[in-house]
């Protein structure tokens, strides 16, 4: 049985209600944890890319690229699980590790499972709560990996997100 059913997150899927690219992080994080999703990565059989400046590379350690100094060329480690589905992690900070994805890649039932697999990937070889919020809304969460249940559960009504919505835009 799948985490989720399309038809009670449909809202958290509408990229004009969420944003086209939602935030999605792991928080309370280390170098060691960067470490465990760069090898997750590349033991899954995802295809991905590693960047530095927009230039492709061999993907180094987590160590290397947390001591990276500030001004350096911008990093991304683009993750595909599916091949229509892009997951892009921009490592900046041992702290926290955020990526995002595109809710225009993840429409139906399918998307919601593809996300619902890669989230609880990344939480389980992590052992923490990997959670998604609308695009720059970091404070509330709306689904996320929950290790205790070990599973994707929701973390917001999805009601609620379709009438704050509809709210704003009338004001």
């Amino acid at each position: 049985m799948p985490d989720l059913l399309w038809d009670d997150v449909r809202n958290f899927f509408d990229p004009d209600l969420m944003g086209a690219l939602p935030d999605v992080s792991v928080a309370d994080t280390s170098v060691e944890d960067w470490q465990a999703v760069f090898e997750l990565v590349r033991s899954s059989g995802w295809t991905w890319e590693y960047s530095e400046g927009g230039i492709a590379g061999p993907l180094p350690s987590a160590a290397e690229v947390l001591a990276r100094p500030a001004d350096a060329e911008t990093v991304d480690l683009r993750v595909w699980p599916v091949p229509e589905v892009l997951v892009i992690f921009r490592p900046g900070t041992a702290e926290e590790i955020d990526f995002d994805v595109d809710l225009r890649e993840l429409q139906g039932q399918g998307g919601v499972d593809v996300l619902c697999g890669f989230l609880g990937a990344i939480g389980r070889r992590l052992g923490k709560s990997v959670l998604m919020t609308g695009e720059g809304d970091w404070g509330n969460p709306v689904l996320g990996f929950d290790p205790g249940v070990d599973r994707v559960v929701l973390l917001a009504d999805p009601l609620r997100v379709q009438l704050t919505a509809a709210a704003d835009r009338d004001s």
